[in-house]
């Protein structure tokens, strides 16, 4: 976060009269957020990084996105714009996952140190709408939005394991040939049936439309986003949102849009594998509970873990054949879609362990005896992303670049006029493909 912070006040400096920094908030910490903004246009972009504390990618495409505008002027003077470029909605959240981001970057390293607060500790989430924001991370986005009234926002998202895949709330025809073009480039897969979208329409291959808002218990907030959100408080200024998923760890079968040979054997094999592992985390879970310090620290290890526990029953029901609700009906699935369900249910559980690792080490003491059980259970599930679904890394440059590049081209489709269609990607037709085995 400090080095972010300091290679941005580097490059405002060096180019004053083009790019300003200035704070506008902080966290619930003290950690000062910051807003780098390029160019003195009357239209107004505003990307946010960093919404999730687990996801830094967005930093890294920040900084890459200013250099770009700052190279590229018809992006600013030739489109009328000006780029706010928030470093990090959740400073102190990014903090807390410094454990693995200095690498090397193994997936067991990365779930034994991960973190993300609970729902309610979200900054992007407004649960009980804008007017009763608590999070001071929030209150500032907020403040932002109502500011500058961009007429294009993006968030800034990384998926831990699977691919890229874009949500709008409001359709960019053409974006999803952009996206494929920038993803085949860059050995990028992408999530033809993410798992956060599995109810929503698609807009294309690997884009999808948010709904709007609406009441929910929450459960279905967790997973389904289903919540007033700050991806769509602009709305009312005529915004069109980008949410940007850039994966870590790709995976090439969310990218298999084939018919499944035993649609129903495998959703049957998820469920089952969801409930066995939430079982097995609820029992630990019980084990450890009487030796937890009563501390701010417990409290938000906890949060997350009862958040995961909680939604796990009813999302297994959910994508059961012979559980799920007639009244919502599971929509046809491809095998992108069951690998991204079965990605996401050995998510919610590895992330779980990681964090019950934590709350353990970080006591320093293992009364209840769950540590060995706790290091097979992140292992095995590590392996199996390893060696069944060939999850592998992909290079931070590359993240970011792909991201930049989905990023210009939704801003110039929802621009309509005055860039050029192909302005910031003169090398899109001269770069090589990279296969993602070489790296």
């Amino acid at each position: 976060m400090d080095e972010l912070a300091a290679r941005a006040a580097t490059l405002a400096a060096r180019r004053p009269g083009d790019a300003r920094l200035r704070r506008v908030g902080e966290s619930r910490a003290g950690t000062p957020m910051w807003l780098l903004s390029v160019g003195r246009g009357d239209r107004q972009v505003l990307v946010v990084a960093g919404p999730h504390a687990n996801e830094p990618v967005g930093g890294a495409t920040v900084l890459r996105l200013a250099e770009r505008l700052l190279a590229d002027p018809r992006l600013t003077e030739g489109a009328d714009a000006t780029w706010n470029l928030l470093l990090c909605l959740d400073p102190d959240g990014l903090r807390r996952n410094e454990g693995w981001l200095s690498g090397p970057y193994s997936l067991g390293r990365y779930f034994r140190h991960f973190f993300r607060p609970g729902f309610l500790e979200q900054p992007e989430w407004l649960p009980d709408g804008a007017a009763g924001a608590a999070l001071p991370e929030t209150r500032a986005l907020l403040r932002l939005q109502d500011e500058l009234k961009p007429f294009f926002q993006c968030s800034l998202h990384g998926v831990d394991v699977g691919g890229g895949f874009v949500e709008l709330t409001r359709d960019l025809p053409g974006l999803d040939r952009r996206m494929a073009h920038a993803a085949a480039r860059l050995g990028i897969p992408r999530e033809l049936g993410a798992y956060d979208t599995l109810y929503w329409p698609g807009l294309g291959p690997a884009v999808y439309r948010i709904p709007p808002p609406h009441p929910r218990d929450l459960a279905a907030a967790i997973t389904e986003a289903a919540v007033e959100s700050t991806w769509y408080h602009p709305h009312r200024h005529g915004t069109v949102t980008a949410v940007v998923e850039a994966p870590m760890w790709g995976v090439a079968a969310v990218e298999d849009g084939s018919p499944p040979a035993d649609r129903d054997g495998v959703l049957h094999a998820v469920s089952d594998a969801l409930r066995r592992d939430g079982q097995v985390l609820e029992r630990i879970l019980a084990r450890v509970g009487p030796h937890t310090a009563d501390t701010p620290e417990a409290a938000r290890l906890l949060a997350p873990v009862d958040d995961y526990l909680l939604v796990c029953p009813g999302l297994a029901d959910a994508w059961d054949p012979d559980t799920a609700d007639p009244a919502r009906p599971l929509p046809p699935l491809s095998t992108a879609h069951l690998t991204a369900l079965r990605i996401a249910g050995r998510r919610i559980a590895v992330r779980t362990a990681g964090l019950l690792h934590q709350l353990v080490t970080g006591a320093g003491r293992d009364p209840a005896g769950v540590l060995p059980e706790l290091d097979a259970l992140i292992d095995g599930w590590c392996a199996d992303y390893q060696d069944d679904c060939q999850a592998r890394w992909i290079p931070v440059a590359r993240q970011a670049e792909y991201q930049t590049r989905v990023v210009l081209a939704a801003f110039e489709l929802a621009g309509r006029h005055g860039v050029s269609a192909r302005s910031g990607d003169s090398d899109w037709g001269t770069q090589a493909a990279v296969p993602m085995h070489r790296e």
